[in-house]
């Protein structure tokens, strides 16, 4: 695995191989009501449909793996699969020992008890008991027949081992499975939810096949390495598949998880123009549109959706987000509940209506969505970060630290986590290590800038004024603090510190910035008002009574410099919160540009 996840460059796949593949695929798995695999590969395939199979090599004959004495009775249990009856399935062939027979019971026994299980959840809310013995009793076949279990059946077993929360055997099994079967998708997907960070991903032993790289892609976005898996869907398209649909839909939700908003939206829009029917992956185009404050595309949306199909659980994020997006977060809640009864692992609802909770004020109902979104999905930051939201409501900082933590660690390039872990430290009176947060977030790229206005706040109450000036006057450079609401207060602290200083130039300059907002106005005019005086006092004194011995070295040297730029650079470096913070020989540090905001 260790190749493809550092793979550079392109790479070489037969395409005539991989159509013989697909094909294969798409009949076994519809002859085992594997209906999901099937429509990936058929997707596939349309993508490929431009490149001819080579008829020179003659297709692989179907496996004859049903013997005439049971074919009545699989064809008869095969419709009432396809009916969703799947009880009167397993019965007709509960005998049958033929191949595709035996996981056809096996796997109709399994969605029997999940419906069950469903239907008794949206019922009464408590899950049904007996499905639980249907997946052990599908395990105690398993183990009893471990050495004659075909690829299919070992994904059977993955899944019902994932079920009862054994994920180091379904890790095993599911490797094997994709061995056996390298074209079974629902195996790699199963596989790439329980790789739950980057090195168990780059440990599993998987086979030297094609479908390797869509699921290395298709990993690298649900571990949400969105740089990574864009670089991997990249080379699938420059290698023969820049028509497949599921790879431009999975780049846009890569480009979404980067916070590159345009670029996403611009893809769902060409995905839309080419497939107008496919809800796959409309929740994440409505949340795009619900971050644009686009109503009127969302509404649109929302009227295709239903038109499409209103009971898809895709249909009823869509409505929801439109919902929240017009404050209208009770409604938003019921659509987002709808969305959950048909499909209790639909993680965006479970987060989406903990974010809806939260605008309520009910912060019990919240925590609980979150715990259910960490249930599905350990691995994404948004239910920590929801957590650590609703706690902080709740007063309790203590946990906010922990969950905010664990968002961070998730999410590391993100700032918005760590300004708020930092916050959380700052009210706990952890103080260096609210340093540290703040710091980091500004060094990682600060989202939303706040992070300086944090570290300043946080300085200027430590009584330490020269590493607060240092702090603010870093925001203030900023252009992307332009418009800030915090940046009025800096402008006038600023002003206030250089004139402690006598270093009436800076001090004026960030005096008629005052001037420019309301809420400083009269404190603008006051301090030039007491520059005029200090100014109309030195003319009349020949030496002016400020010792300059007062100042740090790098105010002396800030106060014969050059005002001749809109704003002045910052006198000395922001302090590290490692080292003792009015110290002016740490190196000022870097920031990666942040042009994206959520």
């Amino acid at each position: 695995m260790q190749p493809l996840l550092n793979t550079k460059g392109d790479i070489q796949i037969d395409l005539n191989q991989v159509r013989i593949d697909i094909l294969n695929g798409i009949r076994e798995c519809n002859d085992r009501g594997l209906i999901q695999t099937a429509k990936w590969l058929a997707e596939l395939n349309f993508a490929l449909k431009d490149h001819k199979i080579d008829q020179s090599e003659p297709p692989e004959p179907p496996e004859h793996d049903i013997i005439p004495e049971e074919r009545e009775a699989y064809n008869l249990a095969k419709s009432y699969f396809d009916c969703q009856e799947y009880d009167r399935a397993a019965h007709f062939i509960e005998n049958c020992t033929s191949p595709k027979c035996v996981f056809l019971h096996k796997y109709s026994q399994y969605m029997s008890s999940e419906k069950k299980r469903l239907d008794n959840a949206t019922d009464t809310g408590m899950e049904n008991m007996e499905s639980t013995q249907v997946l052990l009793d599908l395990l105690s076949f398993f183990k009893a027949n471990s050495n004659t279990l075909d690829g299919y059946l070992l994904y059977l077993e993955g899944v019902v081992l994932k079920k009862l929360d054994l994920r180091s055997q379904a890790v095993s099994v599911l490797q094997a499975a994709v061995a056996a079967v390298p074209t079974l998708w629902a195996a790699w997907v199963e596989l790439a939810g329980l790789a739950n960070e980057y090195e168990a991903l780059d440990s599993l032993q998987l086979p030297k096949h094609w479908m390797m790289y869509f699921f290395a892609a298709h990993a690298f976005v649900e571990l949400k390495l969105s740089e990574q898996a864009l670089e991997a869907y990249m080379v699938l398209t420059a290698a023969g598949f820049e028509k497949s649909t599921y790879i431009t839909a999975q780049m846009a939700i890569a480009h979404h998880d980067r916070r590159d908003v345009d670029s996403s939206l611009a893809l769902f829009r060409d995905l839309y123009q080419n497939d107008p029917y496919r809800l796959d992956n409309w929740d994440v185009y409505s949340h795009l549109l619900y971050l644009k404050d686009k109503r009127m595309e969302l509404a649109n949306l929302a009227q295709k959706a239903v038109s499409i199909d209103k009971y898809r659980v895709e249909t009823c994020c869509v409505i929801g987000n439109y919902y929240s997006l017009r404050s209208e977060h009770q409604k938003a809640v019921l659509y987002f509940q709808r969305a959950l009864s048909m499909d209790p692992q639909y993680l965006s609802a479970w987060i989406l209506m903990g974010h809806e909770f939260i605008e309520l004020q009910n912060s019990n109902a919240a925590i609980q969505c979150y715990r259910q979104a960490i249930d599905v999905n350990r691995n994404d930051y948004r239910a920590w970060n929801g957590l650590g939201q609703a706690y902080e409501i709740l007063g309790l900082n203590g946990y906010c630290i922990y969950y905010y933590s664990r968002a961070a660690q998730l999410k590391p390039d993100d700032s918005r986590m760590l300004v708020s872990l930092g916050e959380a430290y700052e009210k706990m009176e952890k103080i260096p290590n609210a340093l540290k947060c703040y710091y980091k977030a500004h060094s990682t790229g600060d989202i939303e800038g706040m992070a300086l206005f944090k570290l300043a706040k946080l300085y200027e109450k430590l009584n330490m004024p020269n590493s607060a000036a240092a702090a603010y006057t870093a925001a203030c450079q900023e252009p992307a603090n332009a418009g800030s609401k915090e940046l009025p207060a800096a402008q006038r602290y600023l002003a206030q510190y250089y004139l402690r200083f006598s270093l009436v130039d800076h001090a004026a300059h960030y005096a008629y910035k005052c001037l420019e907002h309301e809420s400083t106005k009269e404190a603008g005019k006051n301090i030039l008002k007491t520059i005029s005086e200090k100014r109309l006092a030195a003319s009349n004194s020949s030496q002016s009574n400020f010792k300059t011995e007062d100042l740090p070295e790098a105010i002396k040297n800030a106060s014969t410099s050059s005002l001749t730029q809109d704003t002045p650079k910052t006198p000395f470096p922001l302090p590290s919160p490692n080292v003792t913070p009015d110290s002016f020989s740490t190196p000022k540090f870097t920031r990666h540009n942040s042009k994206y905001k959520i």
